[in-house]
């Protein structure tokens, strides 16, 4: 009894051993990436369904991405004839509307739900499980579509007290996310996220389209991501703040 004892024991050691982390699965080669986002098509009261500000992000069909490691995200939108230029740099988000030289400016840093990360297409840099995102290991799927992936929750760190959860299906040759189910903070599904149609960009790999369907199942939104080009080298100045 002993022996089978110690075997059991040995083997539970090893399983537990054998679980992938998730900083094994983040893209640590990729520094900066730029690409265009293009709405292909949005269904407003399916879309209202997930959450009032995401519909109305997907009514704006095309913006210029550009994202930098560590936190970095620049957006360019043209809304109603007006150039829209979207900053987010760590916990600091800048609006600004040239135009009307209309300049808005949002401390984030203790409100996750109003930050866009790498995170949201499906892309795992390193930074984000550094005092921001948590993540434990369920399984390794092993079966349909997703089969390989390995299967997390992810939630944002204690001191953010946001109790908002994300399950994700990496891909871990790619190291790529390709389905992610978003949690509220009461619990419920809000919607599911397919990543689909990767391509490779300087040795890094990007989805190249986001499909959203919303809790009842119903498809919500598509958009694809052009004109990718990862680590061309964007300077930080591209996203200044001040």
């Amino acid at each position: 009894m002993k022996i089978l004892a110690t075997l059991a024991i040995g083997l539970a050691a090893g399983a537990a051993l054998a679980q992938p982390s998730i900083s094994s699965l983040t893209q640590p080669g990729l520094k900066d990436l730029s690409f265009t986002w293009v709405v292909e098509s949005a269904n407003q009261a399916e879309l209202a369904k997930i959450n009032r500000d995401f519909a109305q992000s997907m009514r704006i069909k095309r913006s210029t991405v550009e994202m930098k490691e560590p936190f970095m995200l620049r957006m360019e939108s043209t809304v109603e004839d007006s150039q829209v230029i979207f900053i987010v740099n760590g916990g600091k988000k800048v609006t600004r509307i040239p135009r009307s030289g209309l300049v808005a400016r949002d401390d984030v840093s203790r409100a996750p739900g109003k930050r866009q990360t790498w995170f949201d297409f499906g892309i795992l840099t390193p930074s984000l499980f550094s005092n921001y995102f948590s993540a434990k290991f369920l399984r390794t799927e092993a079966r349909g579509d997703l089969n390989g992936t390995h299967v997390f929750d992810i939630t944002y760190v204690a001191s953010l007290n946001d109790k908002t959860r994300h399950r994700i299906w990496v891909d871990p040759t790619r190291k790529i996310v390709r389905k992610r189910e978003w949690y509220g903070q009461d619990g419920t599904l809000r919607a599911v996220f397919s990543y689909q149609s990767p391509i490779q960009s300087n040795g890094q790999w990007v989805p190249s389209r986001l499909v959203v369907t919303n809790a009842s199942g119903r498809q919500a939104g598509v958009s694809v991501f052009q004109n990718i080009r990862a680590n061309g080298g964007i300077a930080a100045s591209r996203f200044a703040t001040n």
